[in-house]
């Protein structure tokens, strides 16, 4: 009885010492920077996509979004600064808000369809959200909070780095192709800048 009570004990023992040398040679996983873990349904799609899985390490240009906005034409711009820097690891995601003025009344489907179709859309989109401080989702709280802004209106940019710090908040106004956004863009890219 000594002898298999013995046994077990070290086989326990042997157990754990390989589990915890185990764990000690493990590299430690960079963990979800909290500004990305949310998850939102991607624009006519009923799937889900987690903001971490898919875009952890990446420079990210979150914007609010509206088609029938003054500021509109802009997505022109936001999809020229996709497709310059994709490559070198900007992600522009879209978020339509009908918060101001109700200028985002359309379905998803209309939503997706009109950016598509008049502006060539292929940055990422994602479901209808509140942006507005009134009934901001908890993802527009949290880049509130880090930004000390709400959007006060549509196209607002918050610029977030690939290790999740907000290091730009741009009003409406702001165009896609304004120097200071485009230089901090450019300094900001995971992967360097294109030649």
């Amino acid at each position: 009885m000594n002898w298999i009570m013995s046994s077990s004990v070290m086989l326990v023992l042997t157990w754990l010492l390989f589990s915890m040398a185990a764990q000690a040679n493990e590299v430690p996983q960079q963990s979800c920077p909290e500004i990305l873990n949310y998850t939102f349904k991607r624009l006519g799609d009923e799937r889900k996509e987690n903001l971490c899985e898919s875009y952890k390490g990446k420079l990210l240009l979150v914007v609010n979004t509206a088609s029938k906005c003054a500021f509109t034409p802009q997505y022109d711009g936001l999809e020229k600064l996709y497709r310059t820097h994709k490559q070198s690891g900007l992600v522009v995601l879209g978020f339509p808000s009908n918060d101001f003025a109700g200028q985002e009344p359309g379905t998803e489907k209309q939503i997706l369809n009109f950016c598509r179709l008049t502006y060539s859309v292929e940055f990422p989109m994602f479901e209808k959200v509140h942006a507005a401080k009134a009934n901001a989702d908890p993802f527009y709280r949290s880049l509130a909070k880090m930004a000390g802004e709400y959007p006060a209106w549509n196209f607002h940019k918050y610029l977030i780095t690939p290790d999740g710090r907000l290091i730009g908040s741009f009003k409406s106004h702001i165009k896609p192709d304004d120097q200071n956004l485009n230089q901090l863009i450019k300094d900001n890219l995971p992967n360097g800048t294109e030649s």
